[in-house]
């Protein structure tokens, strides 16, 4: 199940943002995902069921990293350029060489400020255009998603909150993810987190015994039940809430070793 995006590699597999921006995985792996809030206090995901999410109106899955857009780029670009003392000191310059009162012709203080920005400007332009070609990397890139009892690859962008997805082995997790079932006997699969926090030791995660055979894609379609969680925070190695399925059965998920 899909929402917010990060990284990690190991037996178990976002962005962000190329495709180092989602975690990686060493283990073909069925995975259920953490998402955006919908409300104060907790949020209630449904899981395999876009059209019961619909509603809440998550945020889409599409990351963005630019600075500028066509109508943005030059009031901003010229915003940034004098928050900078030392434009605005030879932009008084140029303006008071314009005045009767100066005894230097303005084209000399005027063509050098016009060219500093103008090259400040193309230089902003071009980081900007290489960020948007990098997140359209990320945002294209594909992921397995369960659709009508079949893996039906999808780019990173197009991903729902609730979706059930499949990463495999060394690949990147297009979003937060729950970890339900593995290729493993044991159902655990290995992370890699050092997208996030640099550390490049692998990290042991098991999916809920409950939720190991849910892992063909015929199975993983009767898959249905509600994930009852804490707000998006900035803490990497916690997380509060309950996998609720097949009308009865509750889960923790609030044990490290299950997200």
């Amino acid at each position: 199940m899909s929402g917010e995006r990060e990284n990690v590699r190991g037996s178990r597999s976002r962005p962000s943002r190329d495709s180092s921006s989602g975690p990686r995985i060493s283990s073909q792996s069925v995975i259920l995902g953490r998402v955006q809030p919908q409300a104060p206090g907790n949020r209630t995901i449904y899981c395999n069921d876009r059209d019961a999410n619909l509603p809440v109106r998550f945020k889409g899955n599409s990351i963005s990293t630019t600075k500028y857009n066509f109508f943005t780029f030059f009031p901003k670009g010229m915003f940034e350029q004098f928050r900078r003392v030392a434009n605005c000191y030879f932009l008084m310059i140029s303006i008071l060489s314009m005045t009767p009162i100066s005894p230097v012709n303005p084209v000399t203080n005027v063509v050098p400020l016009t060219l500093v920005l103008l090259v400040s400007l193309i230089k902003e332009a071009f980081e900007d255009w290489k960020r948007f070609q990098n997140d359209m990397v990320v945002n294209n890139t594909l992921i397995d998603v369960l659709q009508d009892e079949k893996w039906v690859a999808v780019p990173w962008k197009k991903l729902q909150v609730g979706d059930i997805v499949r990463v495999k082995q060394d690949g990147f997790f297009p979003a937060d993810l729950l970890f339900l079932a593995s290729t493993n006997a044991d159902g655990v699969c290995y992370i890699e987190t050092a997208n996030l926090d640099g550390e490049t030791n692998l990290k042991i995660r098991k999916a809920l015994e409950r939720t190991w055979d849910y892992l063909t894609p015929e199975k993983a379609a009767e898959f249905k039940g509600e994930v009852q969680c804490e707000q998006p925070n900035n803490s990497l190695y916690t997380f509060t809430g309950n996998l609720i399925f097949q009308k009865a059965n509750v889960a923790s998920l609030s044990k490290p070793n299950s997200f």
